[in-house]
């Protein structure tokens, strides 16, 4: 009866991971591939100095949406049955703190454009900002979506509020609105999204505000927030310097870069952060179990990653001559870089989540805090060099610093260095070796159009023949899958 029960628990266990990284990779796959066309059209309509100027203040809204959300996604996650009492303390506790960041920023809103020598940003700024008192709504029914792995519901909610705004965003575009097009698209994503999610789960919250709940969880979710907020900087620290450094146009063509590596990059760790914690909890009490779980995400992040990555990074001239315009060829060399540090990034959310599942908030806070000073450090030492050499030092350093986090891996669960190389070169090395052969093979095409659909057609065809070939086992277990789902 008891090999019974474990046996169901673990096909329970295998089925929901399965569902959530099937709903995970439509969420993320689904959402980037609506974002490619909305992104080319905007890109189009509006000028490189448009995005620069929203690039400046993109670490502004990402630290004040950091605070809101203080790290309580996590910490519910973490509990093992959330009470209402629980979701409702931590709904009133991030209302006020996004009213009081609103307020602090809206005053600091001069500053903010005196220090980029943009006078427009004073207005852009305060309106921008609006979101944050729209997604402080939406935290606790984020963290009830998340605990209770709600990926399909949440999966509908984001595609349909990306494009109404999206929708919104172009027209205002083709009205000559300017910047003022990318910024009420964001204002409109984030409330939709905020106030949908409303409407997808029973939980209401209600006028009896206890903030006993909040004070437990701050031991633990304190850290996260702070590593959030790590986070968001380290990975806006170049825009933010750019923005200083250098005209609106070059920070624009780096924010184009940005995008689309980020893109990229977030239809893989968002495929898997979606259910990564949650199952990492349910198997922390079996280490060897845990090891192995963490090891088959590593195999699926490496089999989508690399070759996606490695794929853009090869196609980035055509892609951005073709789809957006010639005026943004200068973000060219920056998105090839770029996607060097984007194939691996998804390996960070991983590791991290293993982290937070085993209560180690500490751990994270301190491994990310040292990321973000290293990586200051050298853009401290690299500003005069240049952007392309400054974003080179940063990708390197972002690549390395998975040994550090492998160390503390390693020191929590035994997790071998030798294991993870294992896992996940193989699909590094054969990634990069048919990007770089398909890309000489396909080197004398001279129209633009044909070379870059030659490109992806011959890159994704030889990647399957040669996982093929290999044996990979996770290719055969993403096929079976596809085909269990088929047949129901």
């Amino acid at each position: 009866m008891h090999e019974n029960n474990g046996r169901m628990a673990e096909q329970t266990l295998k089925e929901k991971t399965a569902k959530g990284l099937f709903w995970g990779a439509l969420n993320n796959g689904t959402m980037q591939i609506l974002s490619v066309p909305i992104g080319i059209l905007l890109a189009r309509l509006l000028s490189n100095s448009d995005y620069g100027l929203m690039g400046m203040l993109a670490v502004f809204t990402a630290v004040a949406g950091a605070l809101q959300e203080s790290g309580f996604t996590s910490a519910i996650a973490n509990l093992e049955n959330p009470t209402d009492n629980d979701y409702n303390s931590v709904f009133w506790f991030s209302t006020i703190v996004s009213w009081c960041s609103y307020i602090v920023l809206f005053f600091s809103a001069p500053l903010i454009a005196d220090f980029f020598h943009h006078p427009e940003l004073i207005d852009l700024s305060r309106f921008l900002f609006v979101s944050l008192l729209f997604s402080a709504i939406g935290t606790a029914p984020t963290a009830y979506l998340f605990k209770n792995i709600m990926v399909k519901e949440t999966t509908i909610l984001r595609v349909s509020s990306l494009v109404v705004s999206g929708i919104v965003g172009i027209v205002l575009a083709l009205q000559g609105y300017g910047y003022w097009s990318l910024a009420w698209q964001q204002v409109l994503y984030i409330t939709l999204t905020s106030l949908g999610r409303f409407f997808l789960i029973p939980w209401r919250p209600s006028l009896k505000i206890d903030f006993a709940p909040v004070r437990r969880m701050l031991s633990f979710s304190y850290k996260i927030l702070v590593t959030t907020v790590v986070n968001v900087i380290s990975q806006n620290l170049l825009t933010f310097i750019f923005g200083r450094l250098y005209t609106a146009n070059a920070v624009g063509n780096f924010s184009q870069a940005f995008k689309w590596d980020t893109m990229a990059s977030t239809v893989v760790s968002g495929t898997t952060s979606q259910v990564a914690q949650p199952i990492l909890v349910e198997v922390k009490a079996e280490r060897e179990r845990q090891v192995l779980v963490f090891r088959k995400m590593l195999r699926f992040t490496a089999f989508l990653a690399f070759p996606a990555m490695f794929g853009l990074g090869m196609v980035a001239y055509e892609f951005i001559i073709v789809f957006i315009a010639d005026k943004w060829v200068d973000s060219v060399p920056l998105l090839r870089i770029l996607c060097i540090s984007g194939a691996f990034l998804p390996f960070y959310t991983l590791y991290q989540n293993l982290m937070i599942s085993r209560g180690k908030s500490d751990v994270y806070l301190w491994v990310t805090t040292s990321l973000i000073a290293v990586q200051l450090l050298l853009v401290l030492l690299c500003h005069s060099k240049g952007m392309v050499f400054m974003v080179s030092a940063y990708t390197v350093a972002t690549v390395l610093w998975l040994f550090v986090w492998q160390y503390f891996v390693h020191r929590e669960i035994s997790l071998r260095l030798w294991d993870v190389l294992l896992d996940i070169v193989p699909y590094m090395l054969v990634s990069a070796a048919i990007m770089v052969a398909v890309y000489m093979a396909t080197s004398s095409i001279h129209n633009l159009i044909v070379l870059l659909l030659t490109r992806i057609g011959l890159a994704v065809v030889a990647y399957l023949v040669v996982m093929k070939l290999l044996g990979s086992k996770m290719l055969d277990e993403c096929i079976g899958y596809l085909r269990r789902k088929k047949q129901k």
